[in-house]
């Protein structure tokens, strides 16, 4: 994105600031006078956001509206970093500062707080007090707590400024952190539990009063900051973890979740996933592939070999869906085919883009590896979106056929044009793959046979034996 120039034809200097009408407003007012608007206005006001309408936007809403600091409650991959980025949208597009050196501040022309801001007010006419302008996309800073310092968040005391012969009490000697730079902004704090106790003290301090305290010397400032903060229920409830004053403080909590129906996964994925699906090597991906993906993630939530404390990230379903692509489409490159139309046989390189997304419950899961458990839920998906396409009549006989010796053996690099040949032995597939997708294409047939095989395998009907790309298919 271009970097946002300063607007033209603004005022340049306090006087032409106070002509011009421009009134100072708090950060929360400014959020909640341009959410009413917009409200008013019938804007779509979280475009990227997928699946929150009922629940969690209307929430977020009323918390600006109310004036509140917030805490996003959620699992990973809930969204809870976006919806706090998507405030942004709701400052002013610019707002002006103090155009001058030796304040920390994007100071408000009309109500300086530092000692420099104020003074340089005071001593100047107000056709010399220059002004600048302040982009909104600017006024937003987040931190991850693990690791982060006072110092890094409040502030600390300048060791050369004191060198320098300035008095430890007065602001000119600190250094300030984060928050107090985001004076006129807002400010996030990721893991809200993982933050050291005393930057806690630091932000109920900040929280309550509005001031800032560093080293025991009370340096009073009217900090004007919407503070954000993002936690993990598993964490955030367990005692100690936070500071009860600072849960106290803090206006509204936000309950995130994860998409409540499968559809609404599938469109989360796609769009983050931002896969071009066109170009020179096309991909066309079966919707029940899609399904597939998306409902591998449905069944690692509920799945008791994963700690569901930690929480199954939409970015699983997102990774996967990518590999799967990616998997098609250089299929499609070495054997010449167009379009590329992903298989089962592809969901064998998941392991890669899965590993490392979840965390094993440890009680459960002593006896397995993480691949297994993968491979288990992996089946446990495509039967749940087997039984949705394919009717269970006529099943029987597909068994049966296999009881006599059949074997067939499919993979992720064997060519389309291959499998009406190879299923001559088993007719009733083919015709079970049409009831799936009717299209004649070879690919989108080769994947539509792939699925009613692996759907037999995983309503045990068949057996199933993989190496290295390729699936034999029998009944041992």
């Amino acid at each position: 994105m271009p970097e946002p120039t300063t607007p033209q034809n603004r005022p340049s200097n306090l006087r032409q600031l106070r002509e011009s009408g421009w009134t100072s407003k708090t950060i929360k007012d400014e959020l909640r006078d341009n959410l009413l608007r917009q409200l008013a206005e019938g804007t779509e006001l979280y475009p990227s956001i997928v699946g929150y309408d009922e629940t969690v936007i209307p929430e977020v809403n009323l918390a600006i509206l109310a004036g509140h600091d917030m805490l996003f409650l959620g699992e990973k991959g809930q969204a809870k970093s976006r919806l706090m980025r998507s405030l942004v949208q709701f400052l002013d597009p610019w707002i002006p500062f103090l155009d001058i050196s030796g304040t920390p501040f994007h100071e408000d022309p009309m109500l300086p707080i530092s000692h420099a801001g104020k003074q340089f007010v005071a001593e100047h006419a107000h056709d010399d007090v220059p002004i600048a302008w302040w982009h909104r996309d600017d006024r937003y800073a987040e931190r991850l707590s693990p690791g982060t310092k006072f110092a890094d968040v409040v502030g600390e005391i300048d060791p050369a400024k004191l060198a320098g012969g300035v008095s430890m009490s007065t602001e000119e000697a600190l250094h300030f952190g984060l928050i107090p730079r985001m004076h006129r902004g807002i400010f996030a704090m990721n893991e809200l539990p993982e933050l050291d106790e005393l930057v806690q003290v630091g932000m109920f301090n900040i929280l309550e009063e509005r001031d800032v305290q560093i080293r025991g010397f009370p340096v009073r400032f009217e900090i004007d900051v919407l503070l954000l903060f993002s936690a993990n229920p598993s964490t955030y409830n367990r005692s100690g973890k936070v500071i009860p004053q600072l849960k106290d403080r803090i206006g509204s909590v936000i309950h995130t979740h994860y998409p409540h129906d499968r559809a609404l996964g599938i469109q989360i994925m796609e769009q983050e996933a931002g896969i071009d699906l066109g170009g020179d090597y096309p991909v066309a991906v079966p919707y029940f592939m899609r399904e597939i993906i998306e409902q591998i993630t449905v069944q690692a939530r509920k799945s008791k070999y994963i700690d569901q404390q930690s929480g199954v990230s939409a970015r699983f379903s997102i990774a996967n869906y990518r590999t799967m692509v990616a998997s098609a489409r250089r299929r499609a490159v070495i054997l010449g085919e167009q379009p590329a139309v992903p298989r089962i046989s592809d969901l064998g390189h998941l392991y890669s883009s899965s590993l490392g997304k979840v965390e094993l419950e440890l009680m459960s899961s002593h006896q397995m590896s993480e691949r297994q458990i993968l491979d288990g839920v992996i089946a446990e998906a495509v039967q749940v979106v087997f039984e949705q396409y394919v009717d269970r009549h006529g099943l029987d006989e597909i068994s049966h056929i296999f009881g006599r010796g059949v074997k067939i053996e499919v993979g992720d690099m064997l060519p389309s044009s291959k499998y009406a040949e190879r299923l001559k032995r088993v007719p009733p597939i083919w015709n079970k793959a049409f009831e799936v997708n009717a299209a004649e294409v070879e690919q989108m047939r080769a994947s539509c046979v792939e699925f009613v095989l692996a759907g037999l395998y995983s309503l045990d009907q068949i057996s199933r034996s993989q190496s290295h790309g390729t699936q034999v298919y029998e009944i041992e």
